[in-house]
């Protein structure tokens, strides 16, 4: 198809404002759940107890601007330069989280707990397929870095088999596969592993188990990828059905945002019956789909109403992402022993996690960005699709 999708923003601003606003709301969601963890804010608010999301948000936005920045050069007649995208991601992503694993490992007084992974699981981003839950694990919420380099690794090899013979059928039928194959795989997990008709006080569920071998592994949470694919695949190879899809956004935000909360309410905690845990992670997903193709139309109030600091706040939020725990665990710490509490520590923590992300932002992440864009220039290539702050 040669039109262009209309949606694409002005190549002078190369910014979606209404993306930038949803990753700082996911930035800030995860950050309240995990202040709940470390007693800083109460765990019986709805809103804070289903923060988990915010990382399923993450997700979506991360499916949709990869998935767009590779499916952009075909609408061109070009292939994607799979060597420019991995040297991209590696200068996105790692530089940040070099940094903060040389922290945890060599300073291990500044970790929030005193157990951490082996070192060779990080350096690998494998994690998350060997984590064993339980309380006390430092730096566990790196999980979710790993599944996205996986994604980063495994995707543009689909769609380098894909383009070969390209269809909208084949397409269809690799999305269904990796739609029904989690559907599966979580249905197994939980019969054979996570269901204990013996833990009677925890409904027979194996609360462990479930994050092992559901909550964490990338086979069983690639639902939010997928929705982030499938919508950037009809953004930039359908622009018709794009155009027809978000003819009202404001409304697609509002049934997204109605998805998402009938979703924490099927779920009704973070550890799931079997339905909720088998199908409620393709429904949050898909909800939360609604309320990106409403962020990236520029006709939506999501994109329309200036929220000040949501710019910076989505920039900085890969770098919030990784420190924040460490310093909510610290703050807590010396708060504590100066007879803090309450709204006050909370204040304080949330502050103080503020500057620290900020500063790796500044000192490491951003450098890094500008490197990759100078490196971009100098090769003469054209800049990467619109993002939101993110890839």
């Amino acid at each position: 198809m040669s039109e262009l999708p209309l949606s694409v923003p002005s190549r002078s601003s190369n910014r979606y404002p209404g993306l930038d606003f949803i990753r700082a709301c996911a930035i800030l969601w995860v950050m309240v759940y995990h202040s709940s963890l470390y007693g800083l804010l109460p765990r019986d608010n709805p809103f804070i107890a289903f923060g988990w999301m915010g990382v399923d948000l993450f997700f979506v936005l991360s499916g949709f601007l990869i998935g767009g920045q590779l499916f952009q050069p075909f609408v061109r007649g070009d292939a994607p330069d799979y060597l420019r995208f991995f040297q991209r991601r590696l200068l996105r992503t790692v530089p940040a989280f070099a940094v903060m694993l040389a922290v945890y490992f060599l300073l291990p007084s500044w970790r929030e707990q005193s157990f951490i992974q082996p070192l060779w699981q990080f350096l690998t981003f494998t994690q998350n397929l060997f984590i064993h839950a339980g309380p006390g694990i430092a730096f566990s919420h790196a999980w979710s870095l790993c599944v996205e380099e996986q994604f980063y690794l495994v995707f543009p090899l689909i769609v380098m088999l894909g383009a070969r013979k390209p269809s909208a059928r084949k397409f269809a039928l690799i999305a269904g596969g990796v739609l029904l194959f989690g559907v599966a795989v979580r249905a197994y997990a939980w019969l054979h592993y996570v269901a204990d008709p013996t833990l009677t006080l925890d409904d027979g569920i194996d609360w462990r188990a479930y994050m092992s071998d559901i909550y964490y592994p990338t086979w069983s949470r690639l639902d939010g990828l997928l929705a982030g694919v499938v919508l950037a695949a009809v953004r930039i190879l359908r622009p018709q059905w794009w155009k027809r899809f978000t003819v009202r956004p404001n409304w697609l935000a509002a049934l997204g945002i109605a998805g998402v909360a009938g979703t924490a309410w099927f779920f009704d905690d973070q550890i799931a019956q079997f339905w909720p845990a088998v199908f409620g992670y393709p429904l949050l997903a898909a909800s939360i789909a609604l309320i990106v193709a409403a962020g990236a139309e520029p006709r939506s109030l999501l994109c329309r109403l200036p929220v000040p600091g949501a710019a910076t706040l989505a920039a900085a939020a890969y770098s919030l992402y990784l420190s924040h725990k460490m310093v909510f665990q610290a703050v807590k710490m010396a708060g504590s022993a100066h007879g803090l509490g309450g709204a006050e520590l909370a204040l304080l923590a949330f502050g103080a996690a503020f500057l620290a992300g900020s500063a790796l932002y500044l000192a490491v992440e951003r450098p890094f960005l500008q490197l990759r864009e100078r490196i971009t220039v100098a090769r003469h290539l054209p800049v990467a699709a619109p993002t939101a702050a993110t890839p």
